[in-house]
């Protein structure tokens, strides 16, 4: 039961209050500029470190290298084909409304399916260690939550009302528990497979900083590259130091 408690929180961190935090940011527009600002590069220094110090180093640990890359290759083309030729819109932010309105079932749909990975991804990581999944809990939440506001922009842009564009990212962000409890209800078949798994999440995690956060960072604010740099390497910084201070399974 103990373990069930832990797993909803850290699924309700990674989801339900990274879709509250862009809620929030919606609701201001100063949040907003600072959401822009201030916490992509943050996001970005997370999430790479949460990959590439942690995640990947515990799958290589639990797998062998050769096979870890291999998946994390794998998962990188896939998330590049699946944004490309499912999830363009997030990035075309400028079609008319009567293209976004079309295209807005397809868009919530690979949202879903998004949430429900990193609900996988937060359990297979408490699995093999819960200061793991504490770290894929936090890192989830700092992506999700400039995710989110992208998605009410486009739902926004696409003539939802507030109101329904809320419920719906809400009924998204649920598939986070869905991809959790899945594990837990199929640990054993899991536990068998945590190298591919973590290779899986952090494959993911890794595309997103590179593909997604990155890329943002530099595109919109090139007026001030050092303060973004600073960001970045606070956000690298906070997580290794967390990563050192966290308790480690031997």
């Amino acid at each position: 039961m103990e373990q069930y408690l832990a797993i909803f929180g850290l699924a309700t961190l990674g989801s339900v209050l990274g879709l509250v935090g862009g809620i929030l940011m919606l609701s201001r527009a100063s949040l907003r500029k600072v959401i822009s600002v201030h916490a992509i590069p943050f996001a970005a220094g997370v999430m790479l470190s949460v990959s590439l110090l942690d995640v990947l180093p515990e799958a290589i640990e639990v797998s062998n290298a050769g096979f870890v890359l291999r998946v994390v290759l794998l998962v990188m083309v896939t998330a590049f084909f699946f944004e490309q030729f499912f999830m363009h819109l997030h990035h075309h932010e400028e079609h008319a409304r009567t293209t976004l309105k079309s295209s807005m079932p397809l868009v919530v749909a690979g949202d879903t399916i998004h949430n429900f990975i990193d609900g996988v991804a937060i359990a297979t990581a408490y699995l093999v260690e819960p200061s793991l999944g504490v770290l894929v809990a936090i890192s989830t939440f700092m992506h999700e939550v400039p995710h989110e506001l992208g998605d009410f922009g486009l739902m926004l842009s696409a003539g939802w009302s507030k109101t329904r564009a809320i419920l719906v990212n809400l009924g998204s962000a649920l598939a986070t528990y869905l991809g959790a409890f899945t594990v837990l209800a199929f640990a054993q078949t899991f536990e068998t497979n945590l190298g591919l798994m973590l290779a899986i999440a952090g494959g993911l995690f890794l595309y997103i900083a590179a593909s997604d956060l990155l890329p943002e960072v530099q595109e919109d604010h090139r007026d001030d590259p050092w303060h973004q740099a600073a960001l970045l390497l606070l956000g690298v910084a906070v997580m290794w130091i967390l990563i050192g201070i966290l308790p480690h399974a031997e």
